[in-house]
């Protein structure tokens, strides 16, 4: 799985309607909401403001797609197919269009739609996606310094540390090197 790193957009014309692109990380179904309200408001006369999110939560995978309006399945759903077919997660891919007076047809909308959705991928920073966990360890004194070494060759860092008779350290590690501390640290 992949995600999106920032936000980017992009536009193209299709038959008189300005189609606007705009993908965006977003870690819950409540930031894509805010999003998308944000966008309403910036955009107050565009025709439709389409959109499909997939976002990574405790319960599982999250997905919702949106025609706003267009005829069922000819905007949404293209659009979250580009999203599940590059295994993106925790994003928003929002596509505006503005009416330019030509009807495209159920096919030139699927085709717009979609377009768009790949352009927006296409543009922007994808990076593989890590899944994190947090453990608490108690440790001798002794075993922090080698704690800190091998969380920073694991890509861990130390959330909140606690000292009395010994220490104990809540981190975040990505899951795929859990065991490897486990093994140290045992």
């Amino acid at each position: 799985m992949k995600i999106v790193l920032k936000t980017c957009e992009t536009e193209e014309l299709i038959k008189k309607s300005r189609f606007i692109g705009i993908i965006s990380p977003c870690r819950s179904e409540r930031e894509a909401m805010q999003f998308l309200s944000h966008l309403h408001q910036k955009h107050p006369n565009a025709s439709h403001i389409v959109y499909a999110y997939r976002i990574q939560s405790p319960d599982g995978l999250i997905c919702r797609f949106h025609d706003a309006g267009e005829p069922s399945g000819t905007a949404g759903k293209p659009i979250f197919q580009h999203l599940e077919g590059k295994q993106l997660i925790d994003l928003i891919l929002v596509v505006i269009r503005y009416f330019g007076g030509v009807k495209l047809g159920a096919g030139g909308l699927t085709r717009a739609y979609g377009n768009l959705a790949k352009q927006a991928i296409d543009c922007a920073d994808i990076a593989e996606y890590i899944e994190f966990t947090e453990l608490q360890l108690s440790l001798d004194y002794s075993q922090l310094q080698p704690l800190e070494y091998q969380l920073k060759k694991l890509d861990g860092v130390i959330i909140d540390q606690d000292f009395s008779d010994n220490v104990r350290v809540r981190i975040k590690i990505p899951k795929q090197n859990v065991d490897i501390l486990k093994a140290i640290f045992a």
